[in-house]
């Protein structure tokens, strides 16, 4: 009887430890606009959202990215002062589309 106790606990703590050695949440890894997505880094909407947030901050903007994920007008205002930025114009472009072409 003590053993199965024994062997009991110690098969739960190991199952304890198994757990809390994996992540809580898994984190989407961004890089620039980029997440990594199968060993390549491919561009989202949701890490070039966080890369404008980032850009707008350098620019002294109070941008969180949840904010410019959330909230379109928010995101086409920073985008109307800094969207010529290169490093943020292709996110901007789609965020303000521009009324060139044909017509």
């Amino acid at each position: 009887m003590a053993l199965r106790l024994v062997v009991g606990i110690g098969g739960g703590v190991a199952l304890l430890a198994a757990a809390l050695a994996l992540p809580a949440e898994a984190k989407i890894a961004c890089k620039k606009g980029y997440q990594q997505v199968q060993g390549t880094w491919m561009a989202t909407p949701y890490c070039q959202d966080q890369y404008v947030a980032q850009v707008a901050h350098d620019y002294g903007f109070s941008a969180s990215p949840d904010r410019v994920r959330n909230d379109p007008l928010f995101k086409q205002h920073l985008c109307r002062f800094i969207g010529q930025d290169i490093r943020i114009k292709e996110s901007c472009d789609q965020a303000i589309p521009s009324v060139r072409g044909r017509f």
